[in-house]
């Protein structure tokens, strides 16, 4: 415990450190006239927005089917309102966890609390600032196009950097055109960033899907990602990602095949099991089935439950976990897309929303990467023209690039929707708590209940929104912060 509060300690100290010594610089080229040259400005104290008039003309094209981009804002508007409620309610519920039953494992350190490449230890350097530089130009773009597509005129592109990373990106339209606009076409230009950011996760899903196509298994069998200590595989000798080969000579090539030929022994009957290890050598090991039933048992499972999955006693248990084909490690990304993936197109439909929570998490599982060097190595390109161009190296290439993109798409744009100023969710929250209120304002005067005063709809909305900000930046500080208590 003291060891790893002292690596936290060190890792805040570096953190200042290197904050310290990038303010000092932006402030040297603040005095200096540096940032006037650069068309740049210092914000938040720490932060440098360096602004930029290209794309300029590009957006301009883009933006001239001007309907069908007030028609994408507003299925953007839907889309946004509906993950911002979503993303509100995990707040607000990873509060009241927080707060019920606070977290007893070993708090992360400060650089896993910032979504910096490279300093994240699961955000890798080289992907990480590639995916955020696009995603973030793609945020913009999608405030951008909007803009124009109602006619609001846009200053300038600007990056947000700290030090030589990127934190952010920004649109800036003319504040006046802004505020003039009406509030539906407001909702829409700050829906159309991080809705941008989700749709263009789903196309990388989509591609992930394509690659997932590509490429087939080096070998016809399983692996195994997982021994449990004190079973037959871990007695024999068996290790995490051995492939297994045969069971007394019968070759599995897929979990049914596991299953099919368990069903022919008991527990504590004893088979030799071909694997083949991660140097490529194949051993002969003798393992001892435990039994299934009694395992799951000691682990607390009622009968009911274990009835029900069909685990009676005496079914043999080899104590292997993660059995997965060759292919596994880029099903896994591509997931109801893969073409491996078996289910109907509304299991894929239905399937969407849990593969999204799953990709969020699989940097953490993987401590930084998306397919794990083994699973990468048993890949192979497959016989189609575009496997045969890229190769296997291109493939897998493609493979984390999509992967990434995806990966920081789906961050960045629930992370604006956070519905807390100055995040796109707040400023959403905002108009659309006066379009209530106004609502609210018509429905009184019609039936004479009440009149309110254009005045007061302004200040409650804007003091509501306000509030709930300030409310909610308590509640994900006190759960950031609860684990170091």
């Amino acid at each position: 415990m003291v060891a790893s509060w002292g690596s936290v300690q060190a890792d805040w100290t570096l953190l200042f450190v290197l904050l310290f010594g990038w303010y000092i610089l932006i402030r040297t080229w603040e005095r200096n006239g540096t940032l006037d040259r650069w068309n740049a400005t210092r914000a938040l104290g720490i932060v440098l927005m360096v602004r930029t008039q290209r794309g300029q003309r590009l957006l301009d094209r883009l933006a001239k089917p001007r309907k069908f981009w007030r028609a994408y804002g507003e299925v953007s508007l839907w889309v946004c309102s509906l993950a911002m409620l979503a993303v509100a309610l995990v707040v607000v519920l990873a509060f009241i966890t927080s707060l019920v039953n606070p977290p007893t494992a070993t708090p992360p350190s400060a650089s896993e609390l910032v979504a910096v490449p490279g300093l994240n230890p699961v955000i890798p350097l080289g992907w990480g600032a590639l995916a955020f530089v696009v995603s973030l130009v793609i945020h913009e773009f999608g405030h951008g196009l909007l803009a124009r597509g109602h006619g609001m005129r846009v200053r300038s592109f600007g990056l947000l950097q700290l030090g030589p990373l990127p934190l952010g990106a920004f649109a800036e339209p003319q504040a006046e055109e802004l505020m003039r606009a009406p509030r539906r076409e407001r909702l829409r230009m700050f829906a159309a960033g991080p809705a941008t950011n989700l749709f263009a996760a789903f196309v990388m899903l989509l591609l992930l899907g394509g690659v997932a196509g590509q490429v087939t298994a080096k070998e016809d069998y399983l692996h195994v990602q997982g021994i449990i200590v004190g079973e037959g595989a871990e007695r024999a000798g068996m290790e995490p990602w051995d492939t297994l080969v045969s069971i007394d000579g019968k070759p599995i090539q897929s979990s049914e095949d596991f299953r099919t030929v368990l069903d022919g022994y008991a527990a504590h009957d004893t088979v030799d099991l071909v694997v083949l290890r991660q140097d490529g050598q194949r051993e002969t090991l003798t393992a001892t089935f435990g039994d299934k039933h009694a395992y799951y048992k000691a682990l607390g499972w009622e009968d009911e439950v274990l009835g029900n999955l069909d685990i009676s006693p005496g079914d043999p248990f080899l104590g292997v976990e993660g059995l997965s084909e060759g292919t596994a490690g880029i099903d896994r990304l591509a997931g109801p897309f893969s073409p491996r993936w078996d289910g109907s197109v509304l299991q894929r439909v239905l399937m969407l929303p849990i593969h999204i929570l799953n990709i969020l998490i699989v940097p953490f599982e993987l401590n930084g990467v998306a397919i794990h060097p083994f699973e990468e190595a048993l890949l192979t390109a497959g016989d189609g023209p575009v496997s045969a161009v890229l190769g296997t190296e291109g493939l897998l290439f493609m493979a984390n690039l999509f992967f990434w993109l995806m990966w920081v798409n789906i961050l960045l744009g629930f992370t604006n929707l956070i519905p807390m100023v100055p995040f796109d969710g707040g400023h959403m929250l905002r108009d659309m708590l006066h379009s209530f209120l106004s609502g609210v304002k018509r429905i009184g005067r019609k039936l004479k209940l009440w009149d309110l005063h254009p005045m007061w709809v302004d200040h409650l909305s804007s003091k509501a929104s306000s509030y709930s900000s300030l409310v909610l930046l308590v509640m994900l500080v006190f759960t950031m912060v609860v684990p170091y208590l």
